[in-house]
């Protein structure tokens, strides 16, 4: 087995979008190799209401694929086609926008006024860029969860793992989408295909992310004190990415709270991208003729 080692660790930025919602992006528009197949990591955790309220009202896309992950309050939605439902804390909805949709996504507060979720945006192959839109909601109580003999638990939500399947598929990605808590001071190895881009973002607790040199530590907001103890040191602020390089393996070594973190890997497209705001094409004619579509009113196929 080989260690992926830690290519890069970065903090998530804050950023305004929609009507004004305060998020913290974690990566997006920029350099799409990097993360291929996916193009966008937004964390929405937020507990005043003002700060996001005012949601994200009506708004296109086309040629990709969004992951909404709730962890807390819940997000009402509503599209062009007619769909309308609401989100509630361990739910997911994975949108397959294909052909173009118009949509708008409300996110509300639980009753402490708090709101916390993640959007991730994966990219679709030129072949499927104008397939049919879909959606895939799924409850929490249909995301299988795991617990390993050291505490682990990991939720499956797209993809397999430790012998479970999570209930989204027919993903043109194939990714595989993990919810990890690792308890205190425990050391775990999670197994990643060599193939597959592969990152994790952290959002509770702290931990040390290994490769073949040094540890690169991890720690969050959401545990109190800080974790002194944590192999590498509290070096690492809250809201992490960590990008790994090639291997079959990631190792965490979790801090005295333990850690808790999306681990994230898919397939890479390797095909050309052309992007602007919520549309994602290949070629820059085609990126014009759907902004053009757009303003003409023949947007949806």
């Amino acid at each position: 087995m080989s260690i992926r080692p830690v290519r890069r660790v970065s903090q998530s930025t804050p950023t305004l979008e929609g009507a004004g919602v305060h998020l913290r992006r974690a990566f997006g528009f920029g350099t799409t190799s990097d993360f291929d197949p996916f193009l966008l990591l937004d964390d929405f955790r937020n507990d005043n209401p003002d700060d996001y309220l005012a949601g994200f009202p009506w708004h296109p896309h086309r040629g990709i694929e969004t992951i909404t992950y709730v962890l807390a309050g819940n997000v009402e939605h509503g599209d062009s086609l007619g769909n309308r439902g609401s989100l509630g804390a361990g739910d997911v909805q994975w949108m397959t926008a294909g052909s173009g949709i118009l949509h708008q996504e409300m996110p509300k507060g639980d009753l402490r006024g708090r709101m916390h979720g993640f959007q991730l945006w994966a990219n679709l192959p030129s072949s499927l860029k104008m397939t049919a839109p879909r959606y895939q909601d799924v409850l929490a109580a249909d995301i299988p969860e795991i617990v390993d003999d050291d505490g682990t638990r990991a939720r499956v939500v797209c993809g397999s793992f430790w012998g479970k399947t999570g209930p989204v598929d027919g993903v043109a990605a194939d990714p595989r989408y993990l919810d990890v808590f690792v308890p205190p001071g425990v050391r775990k190895r999670l197994a990643v295909e060599t193939s597959r881009n592969a990152f994790a973002y952290v959002f509770e607790g702290s931990g040390t992310f290994r490769d073949a040199s040094e540890p690169r530590a991890v720690q969050t907001d959401r545990v109190g004190p800080q974790a002194a103890d944590a192999p590498g040191g509290p070096d690492i602020g809250d809201r992490s990415l960590v990008l790994f390089d090639r291997g079959d393996e990631v190792v965490v070594q979790a801090g005295g709270q333990g850690v808790r973190f999306l681990l994230v890997s898919g397939e890479p497209l390797e095909e050309p991208v052309a992007w602007r705001g919520p549309i994602v094409m290949n070629t820059d004619d085609e990126l014009r003729q759907a902004y053009a579509e757009l303003r003409a009113g023949t947007f949806i196929r």
